[in-house]
């Protein structure tokens, strides 16, 4: 902290020292720097891993999250695999093609508001009876008021 003398045409005669509230900057930047720098160099040393050999396994490999199957059922009561529209005879063997890969792969299950909801629940027992553990029903979110 720095000190300010009075002018010489202090009443009293006397000196007297008032304090200087400033703040030197300058070293703060300059620590600042030189930690910039410090990590700049160190950064690149932490991201490369120790080079060594692993050994082999016969372990499955982890697969990536497949895209959910959608199953919809529309008001004139056709059932769709996606896209494509299934057969009520071809659907359960169709399915359980599709589970035999992966049971734990997501089903979503759509179907028409005005449909009876026993077509529907019906519809939810065929897709769990072909293999499948995931089943959801989708709805659309209602707009706002």
């Amino acid at each position: 902290m720095a000190a300010r003398l009075p002018s010489s045409a202090d009443p009293d005669g006397e000196r007297q020292y008032t304090p200087l509230a400033e703040i030197n900057v300058t070293p703060m930047v300059d620590v600042m720097l030189v930690l910039l720098v410090i990590f700049m160099v160190a950064a690149p040393l932490l991201t490369v891993g120790v080079p060594i050999d692993l050994p082999k396994t016969s372990a499955a490999q982890v697969t990536q999250p497949q895209e959910p199957i959608i199953v919809s059922l529309n008001r004139a009561g056709e059932v769709y695999i996606g896209e494509r529209q299934v057969s009520a005879d071809r659907l359960k063997p169709e399915l359980a093609a599709l589970a035999g890969p992966d049971p734990n792969r997501i089903v979503y299950v759509r179907g028409d508001r005005t449909i009876e909801y026993g077509r529907l629940m019906d519809l939810l027992g065929l897709v769990n009876s072909a293999g499948f553990a995931k089943v959801s029903l989708l709805a659309e979110a209602a707009k706002g008021k």
